[in-house]
């Protein structure tokens, strides 16, 4: 019985850390998806090929109808019109990297996925959440070309929309896996009364709320609206905010909106997590305090280079830094979430 309880806890191990490279990857496709906006290179790849398109163009020739096949579309036609093949390989290697970056996560989960189920390392109550997250997976890659889709029409743009919830399924892919992971191998903490559970949860999602709103603002480019903070045009409400001419739209769809709505909501989530932080420094558990002490500086961490990437104007390493600062605070807030639930 003993050694049946090891196996079962190095099947749980080998599982989760599986799942924790999993997370490792789509933390890297986020950010690098994140580059591939800043540097307007998503639309640079105009055909969606899930198979032979792992293959760069490979010579000049190929090269020349790559840029013949963007130049048929508006982003060249209205936007880069002149552009030279050495600038449009340039964009090219972003998307592509994007785009064999989420294949690659599709190898990485799939093949120990049906390795572990071959050898029986995966416990039943588990196989329903695995098998979900690689349908997931499936669906993200459709909801990517999607996106894509809506920048290949009339406006040399994708829809803010989309890519708002392309990041947002990224975001939730990462959350189960990590969550499932750390299910694994953690064990309870120590009970305790008057934890904040529940607020630990909403934390979560409040979270998840500001890194969409994130996408928003990423859509719409509107974090070049201001380089201020903590005013925006000496303002603490600019002038024009929650108008735009779109009457209750513009909390959506008006740039400086939600560049306003952004940057506010970061002052709630923060509050939020001073109070957790503040509940929870004294607990009785020590991975509960790492967890409280972990949630308050990342997202101070966060806010922070929030501020950065505002007064430079969106800088991309400094954006870069502030998309894959989100999953830190999130994966934060996740180990406290796991440490508080007894």
């Amino acid at each position: 019985m003993n050694q049946y309880l090891r196996a079962k806890d190095r099947n749980n191990r080998h599982v989760a850390t599986w799942l924790f490279v999993v997370c490792a990857f789509v933390f890297a496709m986020i950010v690098v998806g994140g580059i591939t906006r800043l540097t307007e290179s998503g639309l640079s790849m105009v055909n969606w090929e899930p198979i032979s398109g792992v293959i760069p163009p490979l010579n000049e020739a190929e090269w020349n109808a790559e840029f013949e096949a963007y130049k048929q579309y508006p982003e060249y036609q209205q936007v880069n019109r002149g552009m030279t093949l050495e600038e449009f390989k340039d964009i090219y290697f972003w998307e592509y990297l994007h785009r064999v970056l989420g294949r690659l996560i599709g190898v990485v989960y799939a093949l120990p996925f049906f390795v572990f189920l071959a050898r029986k390392k995966i416990k039943r109550a588990l196989k329903p959440h695995l098998w979900t997250l690689l349908a997931l997976g499936g669906l993200q890659g459709l909801l990517g070309w999607y996106m894509v889709k809506s920048g290949l029409v009339d406006k040399p743009d994708v829809s803010h929309y989309r890519l708002t919830a392309h990041l947002g399924l990224a975001v939730l892919i990462y959350i189960y896996a990590f969550w499932l992971g750390l299910g694994l191998v953690l064990e309870k903490s120590k009970k305790a009364l008057k934890r904040p559970t529940r607020l630990v949860y909403w934390y979560v999602v409040l979270l998840f709320v500001q890194i969409l709103l994130g996408g928003l603002v990423a859509g719409l480019n509107a974090g070049l609206v201001s380089d201020t903070w903590p005013l925006m045009f000496g303002q603490i409400i600019p002038d024009g905010a929650f108008d735009g001419g779109m009457g209750m739209m513009s909390i959506f769809d008006d740039p400086l909106t939600i560049h306003f709505e952004h940057r506010t909501f970061a002052y709630v989530v923060a509050l939020v997590a001073i109070f957790i932080w503040w509940k929870l420094r004294s607990d009785v558990s020590k991975t509960v305090r790492l967890g409280a002490h972990l949630v308050l500086i990342t997202i101070l961490l966060q806010i922070a280079l929030g501020v950065f990437t505002v007064i430079n104007m969106v800088a991309i390493p400094i954006a870069a830094a502030h998309q894959g600062g989100a999953i830190f605070a999130l994966s934060a807030s996740l180990y406290l979430l796991n440490r508080v639930k007894t």
